[in-house]
């Protein structure tokens, strides 16, 4: 069984460079991403998958609306390597930032004797913060890829960066996960 997993958090187009809510420095984290998948059983992706009137866009432009290019995962992962996808924000009028927000990810990862979670992907002062945080919630060990995740801003991203340690998350440098 699988004691730990890689999730990769909403590395689609939409919030890569071009896409309708474009995270800087985006598609740097996919070559990093892509290496450590390879040293995981288990690789999880969450995918944004708004419906055309999703509510969370009155506070953001549209964004990663289901069925569209921009809702895709970046043709840049390796998608092969993914044995799970979780479809997040697909009510109408729930947001959800976080991957265990009305999805079946808890569940699922418990099923397979998940212990531990490392998390990369975007936006780090979005959902990649809401997934770490409610991923302790639900009581698993998280720790945070500081090379394979970037913030919509650096004062945000640092925040929630703070917020996340403050609430036991732990970090980790890719190369370190690499070598092992």
């Amino acid at each position: 069984m699988d004691k730990e997993t890689l999730i990769i958090v909403d590395v689609q187009n939409d919030f890569c460079e071009g896409g309708a809510l474009e995270v800087h420095g985006a598609s740097e984290i996919i070559p990093i991403i892509n290496r450590l998948m390879s040293k995981f059983e288990l690789v999880i992706a969450t995918q944004d998958y708004h419906p055309p009137n999703h509510c969370s866009f009155d506070l953001w432009h549209p964004h990663c609306v289901a069925g569209t290019e921009g809702a895709e995962i970046h043709k840049g992962l390796m998608v092969d390597r993914i044995r799970h996808l979780v479809k997040k924000g697909t009510s109408e009028n729930k947001e959800a930032y976080s991957g265990f927000q009305e999805t079946d990810l808890s569940s699922f990862l418990k099923s397979r004797g998940v212990k531990t979670i490392y998390l990369c992907g975007l936006a780090t002062d979005y959902c990649v913060k809401a997934t770490a945080l409610d991923g302790l919630t639900e009581g698993f060990k998280v720790f945070v890829i500081l090379d394979a995740i970037r913030a919509v801003t650096k004062e945000t991203g640092g925040e929630a960066l703070k917020e996340m340690e403050d609430r036991g998350a732990e970090f980790v440098r890719s190369d370190s996960l690499e070598t092992t």
